[in-house]
Formats: structure tokens, C-alpha cells, sequence
């Protein structure tokens, strides 16, 4: 048993290096119990680190349960420019609506864009689990401009306040929004433009939510 919590905490600490953060601040951001990151790195343990506890840890830090980096459960395009390995991110047809709507559509994908695959591994980001969409509307100014393109991650559906999230909304449109959740009670759908009210879902209509993933990357064209 202390063998393998000594290779949880080591596989803990080296996932924190790797996203360059704190113990404690994953802690608060995903409102875990305080020390529950750190109890592991210190190796304190009455019978080890629970099964429920070590499961919750994995899931703020983007691991998969088995322990151990994200596996990927794809084929993975990749090219190789200047000694460097890309890998290849497809982009879709389709638009986010950040204001007042936009037609969604589905299909194979358009292209695709290249990310090195070590930032992507830095990120959390599983190339077989991410893709590209454009953004249409103007509520989410100055952060998403109309036109943008994002890179939404569908594993990371657990909503932490205050991230940008895309969704599909009760009336079956596909948006994106800063969303911050009261557990069991409401979620609220935030704009960074100020002149676009806050919404509230409560009961069926935050239950009929769908999240499609958390925007992890974003791209902006200046030139009109």
C-alpha cells in the first residue's frame, strides 16, 4: 500500500508541474477538500488515500482514473515541421452563438489545424478529444469576437465557475458562455459584453443543458 500511494503522489506532483500550479489553488478550484492535494504530497495517510478522494484529485487535475496521463482512443494525425511534432485539431462548419443566434450544422470536418503535440500534452488537451468551431455574436466581447475560432475539449465537462463553456441550450442551439453553477440549483450563462444581460437556468431547463466541452484555445483575425 505505501508503494502505490508513493506512486500516486509522485504521478500528483509531476501533473502539477506540468500545469505549472498549486496544490492548494486546484484545491479551491475545484472545491476540494482543503489539503486533499496536499495530504497526498506529504505522504499523511491513516489508511491510505481513499478510492472516492483519489478519483476526485484525478478528475481536477485531468488525469484518467487508471492513473496516469490522459490515453488517447483514436488515431492521432500528426506532421512533423522543423523537428517539432504537430498534431491535427479538426474544424467543423459550425458556429457557437454568442448573442442573438446563429445556424449550427453538422457534418465531417472542413480542415484541420496544427498544435504541437508537447503543448497540447502540457494543456491537458487530448487532440482525439478536441475540436475547432466558430464563434458568431458579440456578448462575449472583447474576449470572443465574432468569427473566432475555438478549441473546445470535450472531456472537460465539469463546470468550474467562471470558464468559458460551449453548450447546447434548451431550445437545441449550440452556444458558448462563461457559465457559473450553484450545484443542484441554477447555473447562470454570464457575458463579458456588458450589454448583454445574464441568463438563469433553473430546474428542467439547467437539467436540459448539454455541454459540449470547455474552450481551451481561441484564435482572433484582426484584418477585416
Amino acid at each position: 500500500m505505501e508503494r502505490a500511494e508513493k506512486a500516486f503522489a509522485d504521478i500528483v506532483s509531476e501533473r502539477l508541474q506540468q500545469l505549472g500550479k498549486r496544490a492548494y489553488a486546484v484545491e479551491k478550484e475545484y472545491n476540494l477538500p482543503p489539503d486533499a492535494i496536499r495530504n497526498v504530497l506529504r505522504g499523511a495517510k491513516k489508511a491510505g488515500t481513499p478510492l472516492n478522494r483519489a478519483r476526485q484529485i484525478c478528475d481536477a487535475l485531468g488525469l484518467d482514473f487508471y492513473i496516469g496521463p490522459p490515453r488517447e482512443d483514436g488515431r492521432i494525425y500528426t506532421t512533423e515541421i522543423d523537428g517539432e511534432e504537430f498534431a491535427s485539431i479538426p474544424r467543423y462548419d459550425a458556429q457557437l452563438a454568442a448573442g442573438g443566434g446563429a445556424f449550427n450544422d453538422e457534418g465531417e470536418p472542413t480542415s484541420t489545424l496544427a498544435f504541437r503535440r508537447d503543448w497540447l500534452a502540457r494543456s491537458g488537451i487530448s487532440p482525439t478529444s478536441a475540436y475547432i468551431l466558430s464563434v458568431r455574436g458579440d456578448s462575449m466581447r472583447p474576449t470572443l469576437y465574432d468569427t473566432d475560432l475555438v478549441m473546445i475539449d470535450v472531456r472537460r465537462k465539469q463546470v468550474r465557475n467562471r470558464r468559458i463553456y460551449a453548450f447546447v441550450d434548451r431550445d437545441g442551439e449550440a452556444r458558448v458562455k462563461r457559465l457559473e453553477a450553484i450545484p443542484g440549483r441554477m447555473i447562470l450563462l454570464l457575458s463579458d459584453n456588458p450589454d448583454h444581460e445574464t441568463e438563469l437556468r433553473e430546474g428542467p431547463d439547467m437539467d436540459s443543458l448539454q455541454l459540449l466541452g470547455e474552450v481551451v484555445w481561441s484564435a482572433h483575425t484582426w484584418l477585416d
